[in-house]
């Protein structure tokens, strides 16, 4: 591609991007427009990672937290970046450290001289995107200031709880080679990951194409917005009105049921996973144009929701299984529905009372 059709196509996914900025999701087709335009805008800086960003919107979208966890210089924090920028969010990142406390998360009370009174001073977590780079480098008590924010959305301190803002969510990155130093996340923790994704290495001639997009500037600066919040919030409300029939319910609930009786788990995916599951699928039913989940919705989004969320027994340890193996051989032995055609609208305490 030349120099002058890589501008010509950056230029055409602005002026995409500009127009689903001003389009509302008031049907299923400006829903899916505005995800794809979404997932283009982000590529112009992730290159050969449309599958990792469309399960990222997919996760954002379904008011989830998604986990990376890769090796250093992956684009973990540009794909962050390149999130915040696309709508148009409020994004602060924090480095963890062993010695970082609580407090330099969620924020503390200061003394303000002039009244003599404390006043609470916000901490980095006050934002639509919160990237915590390197999360298992915190401590143990540091890692657990943030379990009621992802779950509550809420930040309590000295007794008085305070909102965050409206969308919130955590993006975390974990490196997997160098352990000294680290914390493993605790299963509570990574039970409030909608997603734990890999980015992996880009191929070569994507790796070009960074070389390439990277060579006097980066994309990133002159990423341009495609929704506002407001705008995010709608395509959340929408998503949730995404009608799942009983029997895509039911395999649901069988997917999560069969890791807790695999004899190579020995904890398997919890309700929450049930729930994450479904809403995850109405996400990826909308960004198809669809007001229906069907089965396959599930299937394409299973490992992604369950894997991180299973832990082995020490034989299957010993065997030298993993997490995604034993993950991929239940779905592919759980039964997928059949005949599934026209939905019937569920709400999420509904799957909560199936599950039950």
């Amino acid at each position: 591609m030349s120099p002058t059709q890589r501008r010509s196509g950056t230029a055409a996914s602005r002026a995409a991007a500009n127009g689903a900025k001003r389009r509302k999701p008031s049907s299923r087709e400006d829903f899916r427009t505005t995800f794809e335009a979404m997932a283009e805008n982000i590529g112009l800086v992730m290159k050969g990672k449309p599958d990792e960003v469309r399960l990222t919107l997919t996760a954002i979208i379904a008011n989830g937290h998604v986990l990376f966890e890769d090796l250093p210089g992956t684009g973990k924090t540009m794909l962050a970046r390149a999130i915040a920028k696309t709508i148009d969010a409020e994004q602060n990142r924090i480095q963890c450290t062993p010695d970082l406390l609580p407090a330099d998360i969620t924020g503390s009370p200061v003394l303000d001289r002039r009244t003599g009174d404390f006043i609470f001073r916000q901490g980095p977590v006050f934002a639509n995107i919160f990237l915590a780079d390197e999360i298992n480098r915190a401590s143990p008590k540091t890692q657990a200031a943030l379990l009621e924010a992802m779950q509550e959305r809420n930040v309590t301190v000295d007794g008085t709880t305070y909102p965050l803002p409206k969308p919130f969510f955590v993006l975390a990155t974990q490196n997997p080679v160098e352990q000294a130093g680290t914390f493993p996340l605790p299963e509570a923790q990574l039970d409030r990951f909608l997603f734990k994704l890999s980015l992996g290495y880009p191929g070569r001639m994507s790796e070009l194409d960074v070389l390439t997009t990277n060579r006097t500037v980066e994309p990133i600066e002159a990423l341009e917005p495609v929704v506002d919040r407001a705008g995010l919030v709608e395509l959340m409300e929408w998503a949730e009105q995404v009608t799942v029939s009983e029997a895509v319910l039911l395999y649901i609930i069988d997917l999560t049921h069969a890791t807790r009786t695999d004899p190579s788990l020995a904890v398997g995916a919890s309700t929450r996973a049930s729930l994450a599951l479904m809403r995850a699928s109405r996400v990826r039913a909308a960004s198809q144009g669809r007001d229906d989940v069907l089965p396959d919705d599930v299937k394409q989004l299973a490992m992604a929701v369950m894997a991180h969320r299973v832990i082995l027994t020490p034989d299957a340890m010993l065997r030298e299984e993993t997490p995604e193996a034993v993950t991929e051989r239940i779905i592919q032995r759980v039964k997928v529905p059949t005949g599934v055609g026209s939905a019937v609208a569920a709400p999420d305490a509904a799957l909560a009372s199936a599950v039950d």
